[in-house]
């Protein structure tokens, strides 16, 4: 595995639609892809190296892309970034990988890329696998939740952004137990934060998916935080009133991030799903 800093820096799609995605690709088997969240200085492997490494040592190739925006991948000011954007950029990244079928696992943003990739690509994306995923509510309550609030307050900082405002951040807004804002975890959000420019947060368009949701085909495996700031509940009862092969997992003493917070329960009930 190659660093960059405190962060893996591996492979490089050259997308046709001329940016340049980066994204991990660790083991072999069938191809789980994992989409991370937003924020300031998210990345794949920040959200998810607690559950990719574990799942490729049990028989999966898994990729890790960072979103157009975030991590290592390009950020580009000059365009806005609706939901196509960061669909069109993770099917050509795919494509360029060479994967023909996939289980997508995504997290909030990532959880609406992962419903936007399978609504387009049906023949592509085989199961999903959602964390609170975003686009399950209207855009007026989101700006309601305390964890929301406080990202926006984070974002309104500018250059004075630092480590101790990122970590207050990570324990207020996404996790319930302060003790997963672990410093490694704030090194490697800073890092990426220092490459960001904002404009992704700024012109992200996410649509109101949940009239969409019966529209998918592929069984879906859901879980929900019940201490969760930055999604409101009402994401619970979309998936519950319209995705109809679903299995939802709703867990006490957990935020936003479930996949970090119950870490093993998620990668066995993945494990579980994925076999099925």
């Amino acid at each position: 595995m190659t660093m960059n800093g405190v962060l893996p820096d591996e492979n490089y799609a050259i997308c046709p639609n001329g940016y340049r995605i980066h994204y991990i690709d660790k083991g072999d088997g069938p191809v789980i892809v994992f989409l991370h969240g937003s924020g300031p200085g998210a990345s794949g492997h920040s959200n998810f190296k607690q559950n990719y490494q574990f799942i490729a040592e049990q028989g999966y190739r898994c990729i890790v892309p960072d979103l157009i925006g975030f991590g290592f991948s390009d950020k580009p000011d000059d365009v806005d970034h609706p939901l196509s954007f960061f669909v069109e950029c993770v099917k050509q990244t795919l494509d360029l990988a060479g994967v023909s079928e996939c289980i997508v696992v995504g997290n909030s943003l990532g959880g609406a890329v992962a419903i936007g990739l399978a609504l387009e690509h049906p023949k592509l994306v085989k199961k999903l696998v959602l964390l609170a995923p975003g686009g399950m509510s209207q855009t007026e309550e989101y700006f309601t939740m305390p964890g929301m609030q406080k990202m926006f307050e984070v974002y309104g900082s500018g250059d004075d952004i630092t480590p101790e405002i990122m970590k207050e951040l990570f324990s207020f807004g996404l996790m319930y137990d302060p003790k997963y804002a672990t410093d490694q975890l704030v090194a490697e959000r800073f890092q990426i934060m220092g490459l960001m420019n904002g404009h992704v947060m700024i012109t992200m368009q996410i649509p109101y998916l949940a009239e969409r949701l019966s529209e998918l085909s592929c069984p879906v495996l859901a879980f929900w935080g019940a201490n969760e700031r930055m999604m409101p509940d009402s994401g619970i009862m979309a998936l519950k009133n319209n995705c109809s092969n679903l299995e939802l997992i709703i867990l006490s003493e957990c935020g936003h991030w479930v996949m970090v917070e119950h870490e093993a329960l998620f990668n066995s009930e993945c494990l579980k799903f994925f076999a099925a």
